[in-house]
């Protein structure tokens, strides 16, 4: 049996929340772990949770004490803490990495921010594994495309800037493949970017299953789609091994998840792959089938944990138990396939 740790992700309840018309309030954190830890499925529980460092959550400028508290409240749970999402998009603490120099100054201090947050759980005793996550910062492609390669090469020069922090920390950086971040939108064009930063071992790739599928599909970038239309099986899978082959020696993060082929956006957050229930009848993928793609060899790569992403769930749906014992279920069947 695979010794991979299940987390769940906290930032569901907050992703695509607020109090903006047509939006649902955010879920607090506490709420956020009483639901993850009332999940049990034939005695295991998930061992611990990946977590979202901005409001209201976190506060980034959080003193050491106030974090120590936070520590405390998600150990009380039973839970470690994983990966961290680092604050770095406008409107937190960062901006784009493809802005002009105060943008970019921006982007580097939230990554700072997400070390410094990291090093208080690891002192604390919360925190025993994971990475911190970054994107471009980038809402949509139309900017990048007035110059894809000068843009591509600005936000390399932001990550790799961004990496040599992290790795003073003793941490490193994935960068999440979602189509709706600038640069990132594609496989090839997440591929491209990866190897410009060229920094493998201080900032790799984060996985998600509802993302990457959009990949396949070309959705922001068609002349780099690896499905058609009406594919069959076989095409599917013989698309996926193509796509995880170039992305899984980069893959140093995984999120399990389900997506229906569609697009979905809520509040400011930009299109990106709908995350779906792990038993949606709409779902497209065989989770545990395309997971064990991704986590082949997991180990040799840092990998030691595996978390749930269900951005943008109606609070309905999160405030559901019977939608976590089956995600958690999901995460069982994952684990023990690798």
């Amino acid at each position: 049996m695979s010794a991979l740790k299940l987390h769940n992700a906290m930032w569901p309840g907050l992703v695509g929340k607020g109090d903006g018309e047509g939006q649902e309030p955010p879920i607090s954190l506490e709420r956020m772990l009483d639901l993850t830890a009332s999940a049990e499925v034939n005695g295991q529980k998930f061992d611990g949770i990946d977590y979202f460092l901005f409001h209201p959550h976190t506060d980034p400028a959080a003193s050491d004490e106030e974090l120590r508290r936070i520590a405390d409240l998600i150990a009380a749970k039973g839970f470690e803490v994983g990966s961290l999402v680092a604050p770095v998009w406008p409107g937190t603490v960062g901006d784009s990495a493809m802005g002009d120099e105060a943008a970019r100054a921006r982007f580097l201090e939230a990554v700072k921010v997400a070390c410094r947050i990291a090093e208080v759980f690891r002192k604390h005793g919360v925190r025993k594994r994971g990475v911190i996550r970054i994107d471009s910062a980038e809402f949509g492609v139309n900017k990048w495309r007035e110059n894809p390669a000068a843009n591509t090469a600005r936000i390399a020069t932001t990550f790799r800037e961004a990496a040599q922090i992290a790795a003073a920390h003793g941490e490193r950086l994935a960068a999440e493949g979602e189509i709706c971040w600038a640069g990132m939108h594609s496989w090839k064009d997440m591929l491209d970017l990866l190897e410009e930063v060229g920094m493998p071992e201080s900032l790799g790739f984060q996985a998600d299953l509802a993302h990457t599928y959009l990949y396949l599909l070309g959705y922001n970038a068609p002349e780099y789609a690896l499905l058609k239309d009406g594919y069959s099986e076989a095409e599917f899978y013989a698309a996926y091994e193509e796509m995880t082959d170039k992305l899984r020696p980069w893959t140093i993060d995984f999120h399990v998840a389900q997506n229906d082929g569609t697009v979905h956006g809520a509040g400011s957050h930009d299109k990106t792959g709908k995350h779906c229930p792990a038993d949606d009848p709409n779902g497209k993928l065989d989770i545990v089938r395309c997971a064990g793609y991704w986590l082949k060899d997991h180990s040799s790569r840092g990998i030691s944990h595996i978390c749930w992403d269900g951005c943008m769930f109606p609070n309905t749906v999160l405030e559901t138990p019977a939608t976590w014992n089956t995600i958690l279920k999901t995460m069982i069947a994952v684990r023990d396939a690798v």
